[in-house]
């Protein structure tokens, strides 16, 4: 089971640079693990490396759950280590104008929000996250600040569900365990020579 998500508040980190890719998230160097553990440490490191001031390395910023960024974020290729730098990084929703389809999945997959507003609704965040937090809450789809702006966005029914259930695909499955035996249970019945030999039909 993946963790529950009714709301994410906090600070948000100001991104807000455009087409950012995966590899610019996670670069090729630190693909060589399998494991979700310690990516952070890797996560935008280009930024990092060329700007000593960067949102990512300051205090203000540490452990903020929520990235702004700008246009077509996650494009490139389609590495899942790109969702998991972001969670080891402590993000739990990206805010931007638009997303790569295959990072959305991703994300989605590995229990990261992804909120896609309008520009002008992304530029305001940007300017307010500088010194203030931002609330998003799921279950009413709607992204707020202390300064009353209200949001909606739109999201998949099913992805909301999963989010909001804290159900990964592991979680589904097992969610679906009583209707699993059932049809096993039938096709040994009335397929007899279907499920011979697997060891169903006993």
């Amino acid at each position: 089971m993946a963790e529950r998500m009714v709301s994410v508040e906090g600070r948000a980190i100001p991104f807000g640079r455009k087409n950012i890719d995966t590899d610019l998230i996670i670069p090729a160097r630190w693909l060589k693990t399998v494991s979700r553990e310690r990516l952070g440490r890797g996560a935008f490191e280009a930024v990092r490396t060329a700007d000593p001031g960067n949102v990512f390395d300051s205090p203000e910023f540490a452990d903020a759950p929520i990235l702004i960024a700008g246009d077509n974020f996650g494009c490139g290729s389609s590495r899942e280590h790109a969702a998991w730098a972001l969670l080891d990084l402590g993000i739990r929703a990206v805010i931007a104008p638009s997303f790569s389809d295959i990072f959305a999945g991703n994300a989605f997959k590995n229990g990261i929000l992804t909120v896609a507003l309008p520009a002008e609704a992304v530029n305001r965040l940007l300017e307010v996250a500088v010194s203030q937090p931002i609330a998003i809450d799921l279950e009413s789809q709607m992204v707020t600040t202390p300064f009353q702006d209200r949001f909606a966005f739109e999201i998949d029914p099913f992805r909301k569900h999963c989010l909001v259930e804290g159900l990964d695909e592991i979680g589904l499955t097992l969610a679906s365990t009583d209707s699993i035996a059932r049809f096993e249970a039938d096709q040994a019945r009335y397929q007899p020579w279907v499920v011979r030999g697997t060891g169903i039909a006993g």
